[in-house]
C-alpha cells in the first residue's frame, strides 16, 4: 500500500496537503527516534565490547606481574553498571518497551486515522511532483 496514492486525487476524501504535511512530520520525528535507537544499540555493543577487552587487559596485566592493578580494575570496573543499577542491555530493553514502542503506536494510529494507514504519503506526493513522467528512472512504481 505504501505510497500507492501519490496523486492528491487518489488519496481519498478529506486528505488535504496540510494533513499530509503534518502526518509526515510525525513520521519524520519517528525516523529520528529510530536513528537514536540505533545509536543506543551501538552504545550497548561498544560498552559490551569494552568490558570484554577490559577483561582481557586485566588478564594481561596479571600475566605481566601486575596483579594489584589487574585486581583493582576487575573489582571496580569489570562488569560495572553504566547507569545506576543498569547495564546497557537494560537501557535498550527499557527504551524499546517504553518510549520507542509507545511512539510507534502513536505514529501508526495517526497514519491509520488520517491516511488510511498509508506510509510515506508526503514523500510519495513529493516524488510525484518532482519526477519527470515518461523518463527512464522516473517511474512512479516498480514494474
Amino acid at each position: 500500500m505504501s505510497g500507492e496514492h501519490a496523486d492528491p486525487a487518489q488519496r481519498g476524501p478529506g486528505l488535504d496537503e496540510d494533513t499530509v504535511e503534518a502526518v509526515g512530520k510525525v513520521s519524520e520525528a519517528l525516523e529520528f527516534v529510530e536513528r537514536a535507537r540505533g545509536h543506543l544499540y551501538s552504545f550497548h555493543q561498544l560498552m559490551g565490547h569494552a568490558d570484554l577487552l577490559l577483561g582481557d587487559a586485566c588478564d594481561a596485566l596479571e600475566e605481566a606481574g601486575h596483579a594489584d592493578a589487574a585486581d583493582r580494575l576487575r573489582t571496580d570496573m569489570l562488569g560495572r553498571n553504566v547507569i545506576n543499577g543498569r547495564w546497557t542491555f537494560q537501557l535498550v530493553e527499557e527504551f524499546d518497551d517504553g518510549y520507542w514502542s509507545r511512539f510507534r503506536e502513536h505514529e501508526r494510529r495517526v497514519r491509520d486515522d488520517l491516511q488510511n494507514g498509508e506510509r510515506h504519503v508526503f514523500e510519495a506526493h513529493m516524488k510525484e511532483k518532482r519526477r519527470t513522467k515518461g523518463r527512464p528512472g522516473h517511474e512512479a512504481h516498480p514494474d
